[in-house]
């Protein structure tokens, strides 16, 4: 009696343990938080078991399905499922443009990256796409050249009549991957606990919360989508009742949602249109085939799941505050499709640069993958089964178009979107507080090590400016035990007062720490640009040292010491005018263009020749351009350095770089004239220092913002609530 009891106890779906494994997960990496950062070794290892079938699965099922087809029946599946497919392209684009609808107003600006000056990535689509060599296709993953050589085998298996050896055989191989497929994905609850607890144990609050517009509205647009859009597509011209497509696909929905892997779903997906077509009996004679064919091409085009990722492009522009004209929007759309039949890592740099947004906005991008992939990668899976589904009744002429479903359903398709984006809209302007503060994170920076004993003059003292004391060499410096540096104060990120009125910047932690060798104190003296020569000649402070740019004018006038960094010429313009600059070629358009930039003949005369009719603007610091400015001066020269932390503090600011030629210059440190032995001595300084940790890690706190904000530990229930951990 109790084994009959047992035998009858009712087991638990694979899409149940599934859930119970993701949902397990994530409390694990909310009870643990960081310490399950190790798992991901286990979900890596899960996803690569389930990839291992996926490639030579499509070249067997592309062969066996496109050769065991007429000549006419591969027509009529290219052209109608190509109308399929740029009906599929049209609804992912429309989604894609309504939702910044939603987007509430936004400001913000960020440190100087090095993917601002970093070359794009380009794609090599004949590698891609061609496969000169399919064995390096199959063993390095490229898809698409795999899917094309598949193609032309299955095409050049139709017309060959002895075939039914090599027809079984595929059918063997085809049926022994299934099998192989289904064993790993018993594997799944286990597989997706690892994968959801590290990602909830290692993902901060902070990263959540700094994209939420983005993340809720591109997984409202992916939801929408997998579960009202696509589904619905097929109620009025197929028998196919909505439970039935949802509730067959769930373990597969579910398996591609939580792995974020849409390769390992290709088999379950074919065997679920299969049955559809079966349970509805509706199965034809080429209905297998066509199904075997459609779901492994068509994976390899921009599906919707794709394509839905270029929303990020529309929320950096937003972001950003950049706004596109109508032919950009046009651009988007063509060059969004073209660029997405290569990989979306490759594809959405090379759109933010298309577009004119920062590069390193990809940054973020990468921080919503946790999420977004996941959802994407399960609207890519119904996006897959739907388009199956249609293009198959069409080629095997089991649509039945009704005129009045169709109406309906377009008129409920159109209200849920339009309810769903105006009730986010109304969401965000509620919950989104755009409160800058990225100023305050400038402001509150400090000189991490300790600093030397140290004076900090506001203006130079009076008995320094009327002496007429010799410059000091090493010897004499040491010997009265302290260290004069001319400052600029309006140098960021080298000079500047912070809100505590400390001097801090890169290079007053450089003067700290040269300092520091020659075992003295250090005291900080103001300079302008304007009377730096006049000021270290005359001996009011040894060295200046505050992002002083190396030219022909300043080298007459003083002595440089070797070069410490190369900045990258850059212009400050408003966020709006962003488009008039991206070029050289854009910006001599512009009638009336006023530049402006800290006194520099060199620079005066170099801009003069590039830009004929321009009218050049001196000004004493860069602060001027941002509190003087009334509308008349178009735009700063100064580096993308300097640049992005003024933007920090302005954010109505932006940085651009006028492409193609993106050029440097030097920054050395100041003496007098003919004090040739403390150049020596800063010469040899800087070539020992260059590669210290220490320099480095100046740089990426003062330059790059690293660390700017420190770092809190994770949240998590072992730490902060039941304190079991520090």
């Amino acid at each position: 009696m109790m084994k009959e009891e047992n035998k009858s106890k009712p087991r638990l779906s694979l899409s149940t343990m599934i859930l119970i494994g993701l949902g397990l997960g994530i409390a694990c990496g909310i009870f643990f938080g960081e310490y399950c950062g190790f798992l991901s070794i286990i979900g890596d290892a899960f996803i690569q078991l389930l990839q291992m079938t996926i490639l030579p699965y499509i070249v067997a099922s592309l062969i066996l399905g496109i050769g065991g087809l007429s000549y006419k029946q591969a027509k009529l599946l290219a052209i109608r499922g190509g109308i399929v497919m740029l009906l599929f392209w049209a609804i992912s684009f429309t989604m894609i443009l309504l939702m910044p609808l939603s987007f509430p107003k936004w400001e913000t600006a960020s440190f100087f990256s090095t993917s601002l000056v970093s070359p794009s990535k380009e794609v090599d689509f004949l590698k891609l796409y061609i496969p000169s060599n399919p064995f390096w296709s199959l063993a390095n993953n490229v898809v698409p050249a795999v899917v094309l050589f598949s193609i032309l085998a299955g095409i050049a298996l139709i017309g060959i009549k002895e075939k039914d050896s090599l027809v079984q055989g595929l059918m063997a191989v085809s049926g022994a991957l299934i099998r192989m497929t289904n064993i790993v994905v018993k594997l799944t609850p286990i597989g997706v606990f690892a994968i959801a607890a590290s990602a909830a144990g290692t993902m901060t609050v902070e990263e959540f919360g700094k994209l939420q517009v983005y993340l809720v509205s591109f997984n409202l647009a992916a939801v929408l989508l997998t579960f009202a859009v696509l589904p619905l597509l097929l109620k009025p011209v197929t028998p196919f009742r909505y439970k039935d497509i949802v509730g067959l696909s769930k373990d597969a929905l579910v398996t591609a949602f939580t792995t974020g892997n849409l390769f390992i779903v290709l088999t379950v997906l074919t065997e679920n249109c299969k049955l559809l077509f079966k349970k509805y009996s509706l199965t034809h004679e080429k209905t297998d085939a066509y199904v075997d064919v459609l779901v492994p091409v068509s994976f390899n085009f921009p599906n919707t799941g794709k394509l839905i990722m270029l929303m990020f492009v529309l929320f950096g522009a937003w972001f950003t505050g950049t706004s596109f004209s109508f032919s950009q929007y046009g651009t988007f759309v063509s060059a969004g499709l073209l660029s997405f039949f290569g990989g979306v890592d490759v594809a959405l740099p090379f759109m933010l640069d298309l577009m004119h947004l920062p590069e390193d906005l990809y940054q973020l991008y990468m921080v919503t993958g946790v999420i977004n992939g996941r959802t994407s990668t399960l609207l890519a899976a119904m996006n897959l089964l739907v388009f199956t589904l249609l293009t198959t009744s069409a080629l095997t002429g089991t649509l039945s178009f009704n005129k009045k479903k169709l109406i309906n359903t377009l008129v409920l398709i159109t209200v849920i979107i339009f309810a769903s984006v105006g009730a986010t809209r109304l969401y965000f302007s509620l919950a989104v507080k755009n409160e800058y503060t990225k100023d305050r994170i400038l402001s509150r920076m400090h000189i991490k090590e300790n600093p030397l004993p140290h004076v900090v003059y506001k203006e130079a003292p009076a008995k320094l400016k009327t002496s007429r004391a010799m410059v000091a060499d090493i010897d004499k410096i040491r010997k009265r035990g302290k260290l004069m540096v001319g400052y600029n104060p309006d140098s960021l990120p080298f000079s500047f007062f912070n809100a505590a009125d400390e001097l801090v910047g890169y290079d007053v932690e450089m003067a700290h720490m040269l300092a520091n060798e020659l075992n003295v104190d250090v005291e900080f003296v103001p300079f302008q640009y304007e009377t730096l020569a006049d000021q270290l000649n005359r001996g009011e402070f040894d060295i200046a040292m505050s992002g002083i740019g190396m030219s022909m004018s300043r080298i007459k006038a003083v002595n440089f010491s070797d070069p410490y960094l190369d900045l990258t010429f850059a212009l400050i313009v408003r966020d709006h005018q962003r488009g008039e600059f991206i070029n050289l070629e854009s910006i001599r358009k512009i009638e009336g263009l006023t530049l402006t930039l800290v006194k520099d003949k060199s620079y005066v005369q170099r801009i003069e020749e590039l830009l004929p009719g321009v009218e050049v603007i001196e000004l004493e610091s860069n602060r001027e351009f941002f509190e003087r400015n009334v509308g008349s001066w178009d735009a700063l020269l100064t580096s993308a350095e300097v640049g992005s932390a003024w933007t920090l503090m302005y954010p109505q600011y932006t940085v651009i770089i006028p492409k193609p030629n993106i050029e440097t210059f030097p920054l050395g440190y100041a003496v007098a004239k003919g004090n040739q032995d403390l150049l020596a001595f800063l010469n040899n300084w800087i070539q020992i220092k260059k590669n210290s940790s220490r320099i480095k890690a100046a740089y990426n706190f003062w330059i790059l913002g690293q660390d700017a904000v420190p770092k809190k530990p994770r949240w998590s229930v072992i730490r902060n609530v039941l304190k079991w951990v520090e």
